[in-house]
């Protein structure tokens, strides 16, 4: 028995051994990605827990320890209120249009064979453009006098609208930038969606009795595109809340348009309050994280894989 297990145990331990070699080239090659990662995103979310339980500024040489006091003046500031209230209406806005729009517009260029790439290239154009540069330009269209937005109210016999001075138009007027900003990129997934559906399935439904177009939609177009549809949406809510640039160009955050963002950089670059900042900045980050996995969730049970 010992002649028979002997040879039995040196296999073993050369399987062992070859096992942790492989393991080895594994974590070598592994390594400098997760080291990269580390510095890019843990290291900073580290020094950003750091930060946020201190009364840190911008400069300054000594720094006290304040506990959970910058949270508990975030919920209290009626400037973070305004930035949360004017986001989520913002968000509210952007999600149901920058992901209905897109679907529309791209089961209407689907349809097309000979335009379908013009098409796609110019819903495609804003993903491209700066949006510092493009908020320029709509600032510029919707002047209340120089403005081709208003010349064409002018023209339809309506008033002179000041769509970034008025507070009751600042934010729907954003949130429509918002969506134009988002719809292509989103056309540009719903396409590749859409393209995915077998031709089959549309034959079957047809034969079932499906010969309208809205019943192919609801019987097989709509669910095949479920997990389309969840991605675009989760990818599009942390793109709304993620809104700044056309805030910090169209308005600086002035007549009561601060976003989250903005106040975070307001608070942490304008007024060196990098404490409160890296605690705002924190709320932000869990917010739109459990968001983010409410909606994977909730519309993963309806998505047909």
């Amino acid at each position: 028995m010992s002649a028979i297990s002997l040879p039995t145990d040196i296999s073993r331990r050369r399987d062992r051994r070859r096992g942790y070699a492989e393991s080895l080239k594994g974590w070598t090659f592994v390594s400098p990605a997760a080291l990269l990662l580390m510095l890019i995103y843990l290291v900073p979310l580290a020094m950003l827990l750091a930060l946020s339980v201190t009364d840190y500024q911008l400069g300054a040489v000594v720094t006290g320890f304040v506990g959970l006091d910058n949270f508990e003046r975030a919920f209290a500031d009626p400037v973070f209120q305004r930035a949360f209230s004017n986001t989520l209406l913002y968000v509210a806005i952007v999600i149901p249009f920058g992901v209905g729009l897109a679907l529309v517009i791209a089961i209407l260029i689907h349809q097309r064979r000979r335009t379908r790439s013009l098409y796609e290239i110019i819903y495609f154009l804003p993903v491209t453009a700066t949006l510092v540069a493009m908020a320029t330009v709509w600032q510029f269209i919707l002047h209340p006098r120089l403005g081709p937005v208003n010349k064409l109210l002018q023209t339809l016999g309506l008033p002179e609208t000041h769509f970034l001075s008025d507070p009751a138009l600042i934010v729907p007027t954003l949130a429509a930038i918002g969506v134009w900003q988002v719809v292509g990129f989103n056309v540009i997934l719903f396409l590749a969606g859409l393209t995915a559906i077998p031709r089959e399935l549309y034959d079957a439904a047809r034969v079932d009795g499906a010969s309208a177009p809205l019943d192919r939609f609801l019987t097989v177009t709509w669910p095949q595109l479920g997990p389309t549809t969840m991605f675009v949406t989760v990818t599009t809510s942390i793109t709304a809340f993620k809104v700044f640039e056309t805030v910090a160009v169209l308005t600086k955050g002035q007549r009561g348009t601060e976003v989250l963002l903005y106040a975070i950089y307001l608070e942490g670059f304008q007024y060196f309050e990098m404490g409160y900042a890296a605690a705002l900045t924190l709320v932000f980050m869990t917010f739109v994280l459990l968001l983010s996995v409410w909606q994977t969730f909730h519309l993963d049970r309806r998505v047909h894989y």
